[in-house]
């Protein structure tokens, strides 16, 4: 990071603590009962001096938060929820105002230009921060928008066909969805308009940056290009792949990033550590040192296409879904990497249960039309070659497994359970 960015963030972190103090009661709280005097923090390094938030304490203290009276908010979101209940994050019209900004330099990170039409594949509504994002992104770029939605690959293509769209939006297990859907239905999509994807929700790439088996699946199939991205609704921010597919660039304005070690110490250039988020510019509800559980390795050294700020590599897994499985540490991105490599799986969700000896045990729910003893045994050889264990497989009717993943209440596919 240049002394430039290091100075910019120094300054934001000071008018940030100076906020707090006067304006949330949580921190309030934590400065007092820590001690910390915050006119002694004067550079990013001295955030080590401020305790880190965690996700609990975002639960139970969620509107201790805030800062202003909620007659200002205009915005009002929830986290997804993914392993507890959603949180409540309160938006300002300033707040709406830093989204779109955000959305903006993300579109433009991944090479996007206002003469680009893009075609959004998530919802806008059920309170998700990120459909409202991308809409005000695009916007604030003077670029199109054509709002689909989530599913309906009818009306995707048909979209596709009537607006010519150059960029999707997606949750990236949606696509092979979207490609078997076209080639049953005589669809020449390889001659589509579409260009790109931004890829939201789901790594599409391993550690080293090359394709995991989605992100392989999706372009052995269809020549177009993949960004990659990370973002969260407690930063109101995203770290969005570059051309150079090397990693989400951090913008600097919105966010100071430590990526730490179990014991809390930033970690060294390529390693793997917890991604930890202070974030800058935030009117109703700004955290101090929030850790999201989200495993990535980091990048400080400049990027090939000439950006200085540091870049996240793909989500490695979350601290609290690690599973132990027969002796073995699984996160499960590595579960979903194996299902991904066979071509016959298009429906899939992982069950994550303990067993009476308080073990982890994991069972793959499969459409029954796959149950033979060959793709059970090919199935098996592929865990145990890629993993080294071999979990359950269950097997369902295509319309329950259907039911089970794309719930109405939920926002995205849950391809992940806990029971």
């Amino acid at each position: 990071m240049t002394n430039e960015i290091s100075a910019l963030q120094s300054e934001k972190l000071t008018a940030l603590l100076h906020y707090l103090k006067t304006s949330s009661s949580y921190y309030q709280r934590i400065f007092l009962e820590k001690g910390i005097d915050i006119e002694t923090i004067k550079t990013v390094e001295d955030l080590t001096k401020i305790p880190f938030t965690t996700k609990d304490d975002l639960a139970l203290y969620n509107d201790d938060f805030l800062c202003v009276s909620k007659s200002e908010i205009s915005d009002f979101v929830t986290t997804s929820g993914t392993l507890s209940d959603p949180v409540a994050f309160y938006l300002t019209d300033k707040d709406v105002e830093r989204l779109a900004n955000n959305e903006a330099e993300a579109f433009k990170c991944a090479n996007g230009s206002k003469n680009d039409i893009y075609q959004l594949m998530t919802t806008i509504d059920r309170r998700f921060m990120a459909g409202l994002a991308y809409w005000m992104g695009a916007r604030k770029m003077g670029a199109g928008m054509i709002r689909v939605g989530p599913g309906a690959p009818f009306l995707q293509w048909e979209s596709i066909q009537r607006f010519s769209p150059t960029v999707l939006i997606a949750i990236p297990s949606f696509i092979p969805r979207l490609i078997d859907y076209a080639l049953e239905n005589n669809i020449d999509f390889k001659s589509s308009s579409v260009q790109s994807i931004l890829c939201i929700g789901e790594p599409i790439r391993n550690p080293d940056f090359t394709f995991n088996e989605l992100g392989k699946r999706i372009t052995s199939q269809w020549d177009v290009k993949l960004y990659s991205t990370y973002a969260s609704t407690e930063m109101g921010a995203a770290f969005t792949e570059c051309t150079e597919g090397k990693g989400g660039h951090l913008n600097p304005d919105l966010l100071i990033l430590e990526v730490v070690d179990e014991e809390g110490n930033i970690v060294g250039e390529s390693e793997m550590g917890e991604v930890v988020v202070t974030t800058l510019g935030v009117e109703g509800m700004p955290l101090l040192r929030y850790k999201t559980g989200d495993l990535c390795n980091v990048y400080y050294e400049p990027c090939a296409c000439g950006r200085m700020s540091t870049r996240l590599g793909p989500v490695v897994g979350r601290k609290q879904q690690m599973i132990k499985f027969k002796g073995t540490t699984i996160f499960p991105p590595a579960l979903f990497d194996v299902l991904d490599m066979v071509p016959e799986i298009d429906l899939y969700q992982v069950v994550v249960s303990k067993n009476e000896f308080g073990n982890d045990e994991i069972s793959i729910l499969l459409p029954m039309n796959l149950e033979t003893p060959i793709f059970k045994e090919k199935l098996h050889s592929l865990f145990k070659s890629r993993l080294r264990v071999t979990p359950l497989l269950s097997f369902i009717t295509a319309q329950e497994l259907n039911h089970r993943i794309f719930k109405q209440e939920k926002r995205k596919p849950e391809k992940l359970i806990y029971i």
